[in-house]
């Protein structure tokens, strides 16, 4: 294909046969997919929707102590804010998969964005001042069903976004940067939480402060958001994005031996992560450690992961080494974790528990973006927001069932001084060497056991070799405005 000038165009991988990969110098030059300046302001646009839904995730896990006082509620009922999104994305998942594989990125992302600024108005007027007490948490819980509702719709988007309107040297990137959203509002919850509600009667005010950037990103959403995909694909797999029908791809997936194995160990994964985001304030009180603290390990943990997301991101975009990057970074994080079990169980170690936090989320997070594209890789060419979907599933289902039970495993110890908490301290020694357990355990089987092919880079390997066997270009799309 050429591009026509002033257009930004990008090669395919380059290809002499479907089964090899050596440089053809004059195919690169004939086959090229023209893509679009305005995929950037999709990316950022769901960067933003990202974010901006997982502050309101975690608004109260930082400040737990101060929400369970001006909500009048237990922990155990603070932590349910947390844990509604993943009882509310479990069966709702289904619904997105099929909606983003059927009716398109467009309706979801608006959909999304309007949902999530919904949850964040409904929260501010259950929380205003004056109002029953009996009622703060149940109104409060409405609008983070809300919220909980836009995340499946926001967190699904990023592989069907990057293969939509990215080409095959940006795809890992892109998704990477989106998926990334996510966590950073994560580290913006747990630093901003702590910083703004010191207090109990501060709560109202942080819930102000996150519904603002929702409110910006639902009408940026639904003036800007003008199409699903550009006009032309960027690659050969986008012209066949969603080749499958839904219900018929979920059949080949369920008959899939390495996506199965991906979805569970890679799900596992997800609930590892999830329990330490919503119970590192917990488990750190007991020992002494303020929540600035405990914000302070949180944020380093998402910069750090971002970092190594960003660098793994481009190593794959350009080796596409998939398997071996997953597996080593898996292996390494899992060494981090189990170590972190035991620190974090100690007093007076504020540098060994941030460090162990820092290489925590450099290896773990960084796994995020390429095990997405590798659920395509190995699934296609069932569409990617139906793979991609499935393994998120897996991973709110796990996180759900190791947050209860790490909760059911912790036992209330006595008062103790150097404790911080307002609450009753609990022991988590016991839940944290479990939780260390069931990381051991899925990484040694996705290490030992995880095997595919690559089969979306085949295809367009295979596409582009029968393109020039039949000598065939394609004509140049319009100039997108």
């Amino acid at each position: 294909m050429s591009s026509t000038e002033g257009d930004e165009a990008k090669p395919l991988i380059d290809v002499a046969s479907p089964g090899e990969r050596a440089p053809n110098t004059a195919l690169r030059k004939l086959l090229h997919f023209k893509v679009y300046k305005r995929r950037w302001f999709v990316l950022l646009l769901l960067c933003l929707l990202n974010c901006s839904n997982a502050t309101l995730w975690l608004t109260f896990a930082p400040v737990a102590d101060q929400s369970a006082q001006y909500l009048r509620a237990t922990l155990n009922q603070i932590n349910w804010l947390s844990v509604v999104y993943m009882v509310v994305a479990i069966p709702l998942s289904f619904g997105t998969t099929w909606m983003l594989d059927t009716i398109g990125l467009r309706v979801t992302i608006i959909l999304g964005s309007w949902l999530n600024m919904l949850g964040a108005v409904i929260r501010i007027i259950g929380g205003q001042p004056g109002k029953d007490f009996r009622i703060y948490y149940s109104v409060v819980m409405l609008g983070q069903t809300f919220a909980a509702v836009a995340q499946p719709l926001v967190i699904f988007t990023p592989t069907k976004m990057a293969a939509l309107w990215f080409p095959d040297d940006q795809r890992a990137t892109a998704n990477m940067m989106a998926s990334m959203a996510n966590p950073l509002g994560i580290l913006v919850a747990n630093v901003v939480s702590p910083k703004i509600a010191r207090t109990a009667q501060e709560i109202p005010a942080l819930m102000l402060v996150y519904a603002v950037p929702a409110c910006v990103i639902c009408f940026l959403a639904t003036v800007g958001m003008r199409r699903s995909a550009p006009p032309t694909p960027p690659s050969a797999s986008a012209e066949h994005s969603t080749a499958e029908p839904f219900v018929h791809g979920i059949k080949l997936l369920l008959g899939n031996r390495a996506y199965l194995l991906l979805l569970m160990c890679f799900g596992s994964g997800v609930a590892v992560f999830t329990c330490f985001s919503t119970l590192l304030d917990q488990i750190l009180c007991v020992q002494g450690y303020t929540n600035d603290f405990a914000g302070l390990c949180s944020a380093i943990f998402i910069v750090s992961g971002v970092v190594g997301a960003v660098l793994l991101g481009l190593y794959v975009d350009k080796t596409k080494k998939f398997i071996e990057a997953i597996k080593v970074n898996m292996s390494l994080s899992t060494l981090v974790a189990c170590v972190f079990a035991v620190v974090c169980l100690m007093q007076e170690q504020k540098v060994a528990v941030a460090t162990l936090c820092a290489l925590f989320g450099f290896f773990g997070f960084s796994i995020y973006p390429p095990m997405m594209e590798m659920s395509v890789e190995s699934s296609y060419p069932v569409g990617e927001a139906t793979s991609a979907g499935l393994i998120f599933i897996s991973g709110q289902i796990q996180s759900l069932i190791y947050i209860i039970l790490l909760q059911s495993l912790a036992t209330p110890i006595a008062e103790s001084p150097r404790s911080t908490c307002s609450v009753a301290p609990q022991s988590w020694k016991v839940p944290m060497m479990v939780l260390s357990g069931l990381s051991v355990l899925s990484t040694c089987v996705f290490v030992v056991f995880f095997h595919t092919r690559y089969r979306r880079l085949e295809a367009e390997e295979a596409a582009i070799y029968r393109t020039s066997q039949g000598n065939g270009t394609a004509t140049p799309a319009a100039e997108d405005t």
